[in-house]
């Protein structure tokens, strides 16, 4: 493919982009079927979505819930987690989970991340724990399961509510087993540029029963509840899911292995392609780790790059109609936490894997020649930016 291929309604080049969801005609079906029903709020569907996600996860019980930022407030909540408490998690992940920290009136404690696979340390989370400290919650970055069994052991040892972030991770293995499976609760997100991709929605899976019927009670009320006096006692936060969104979500889980095969063929090109990129760390697979399935492609620039000379490739890109980002900003240099004491350097390895971090597009849809053109055009800009050594 070349730059060249243009779109005939306006004649500018095409962009690839960063996520085009998978979707079929039984999709569609799924969706029109509650279209023309007379539920479009929680219904049947959604308790459907709940039983077989938590099947697939090996856990007891789901909870759907707006998003997995909203799932995070509700687990924390529910757990009486807030104002004096400590929660510990990194500052390398979905800038939505420190933000629901924040709103449960608890204060974020931020962990240095393993420089390999990107994922919370538990040895550097070890040196964060003090008295104050009710939880861990540790991320499987990018699709890349962090190192459970030490994350379990370290809660263990300290009675911490372990929370497992798999919004980025779904059908991903550790070799102590599926993603879902390790924290007192779990949390998924449905929405782009997630595999199972459905704009908004998210997933709470847990073995506990009682925080189950907690989580679900502050999750939201039913029309049911209206006439309860007991109902009121937990203002709930009012983040169910309709029966469209898990129409759209049940129907994509019951081919997931299909969806996550169709991610995995344009990942295996993208690895080829990357095999002769001097200076260009591909994604990389911890020996503890059975199966990982990408949430993006990202790719790590050498350690001479600079994030000024990352931000410019990335300018590079999308002027040749590549849809690419930063992988992530990292939370602790952004406004909110600085104005409560963390700085530059305080998180060594979190800021350098973070400047140099890039996330490719990466759907079922991308081609073998999107996808040479890419690594190509990423080539040329990095060598535009300045050679760099590999990041090893």
């Amino acid at each position: 493919m070349s730059a060249e291929v243009v779109s005939i309604a306006d004649g500018e080049p095409l962009q690839i982009p960063l996520c085009d969801p998978d979707l079929t005609q039984e999709d569609l079906e799924a969706v029109n079927a509650v279209l023309r029903g007379d539920r479009l709020g929680e219904g049947p569907t959604v308790e459907a979505l709940e039983r077989a996600f938590a099947d697939h996860c090996g856990r007891a019980k789901g909870i759907t819930v707006a998003s997995a930022a909203l799932g995070l407030l509700v687990a924390l909540t529910a757990k009486g987690i807030g104002p004096g408490d400590e929660v510990i998690l990194s500052a390398h992940s979905f800038r939505e989970l420190g933000h629901a920290v924040l709103r449960t009136g608890a204060t974020p404690v931020f962990a240095d991340i393993d420089y390999w696979s990107g994922c919370l340390s538990a040895n550097k989370s070890a040196a964060k724990v003090t008295e104050r400290t009710r939880a861990i919650v540790a991320s499987n970055t990018a699709g890349h399961p962090a190192d459970w069994p030490a994350l379990r052991a370290l809660a263990d040892e300290h009675g911490l509510f372990l929370i497992e972030d798999s919004s980025e991770a779904i059908g991903s293995r550790h070799k102590a087993g599926i993603v879902g499976s390790f924290g007192d609760v779990a949390l998924f997100d449905f929405a782009q540029p997630g595999v199972i991709c459905c704009g908004e929605g998210g997933m709470i899976v847990t073995d506990d029963a009682t925080l189950a019927m907690t989580m679900r009670r502050m999750r939201s009320r039913t029309l049911g509840d209206r006439a309860s006096v007991s109902a009121g006692v937990d203002a709930p936060f009012g983040a169910p899911m309709g029966e469209l969104t898990a129409a759209l979500a049940l129907s994509q889980l019951s081919r997931l292995d299909v969806l996550l095969e169709r991610r995995r063929g344009v990942q295996a090109m993208y690895d080829g392609f990357m095999q002769s990129f001097e200076g260009i760390k591909p994604p990389y697979i911890s020996p503890d780790v059975e199966e990982v399935h990408w949430f993006l492609y990202v790719v790590h620039l050498g350690t001479r790059f600079s994030k000024s000379s990352r931000d410019a490739i990335l300018e590079d890109l999308r002027t040749e109609a590549i849809e690419v980002h930063a992988y992530s900003s990292p939370l602790h240099l952004q406004r909110i936490y600085r104005e409560q004491g963390w700085t530059r350097g305080d998180l060594f390895v979190t800021e350098k894997v973070a400047d140099r971090a890039i996330a490719l597009p990466f759907h079922a849809h991308l081609t073998p020649e999107q996808i040479a053109f890419i690594v190509a055009r990423l080539k040329d800009a990095s060598i535009n930016s300045g050679a760099g050594a590999a990041i090893y």
